[in-house]
């Protein structure tokens, strides 16, 4: 991957998507809110959260940053993560978060 010099937030945005048992993806975007499912109520033990980084030049390639069974936690995580792509420059952020995600492709 080629390193590109820039703040990590002209590049990337994350999100939180919601993965239940019948696989369905519920999308949940920070910045640029453009549309977002309805949520689906079912019970918490059913549903998976990924905290997911998405790089705005290629949204076909997504970087599972971390999973959770919690919403809370991934919430939170989320928030803290975010605040790390309002600070960081491209490199620190893909040599941070994405470079790991990646490991193993």
């Amino acid at each position: 991957m080629a390193r590109v010099f820039g703040e990590a937030r002209d590049f990337y945005r994350l999100r939180l998507i919601r993965l239940d048992a019948q696989g369905d993806l519920d999308f949940e975007w920070r910045d640029d809110i453009l549309w977002r499912r309805p949520r689906i109520d079912l019970p918490e033990e059913v549903a998976e959260y990924r905290v997911e980084a998405v790089r705005l030049d290629d949204e076909e390639r997504v970087a599972v940053l971390a999973s959770f069974d919690d919403y809370d936690e991934a919430l939170a995580w989320l928030n803290e993560t975010q605040a790390d792509l309002d600070e960081m420059t491209t490199a620190e952020f893909e040599e941070t978060y994405i470079d790991t995600a990646f490991e193993g492709e």
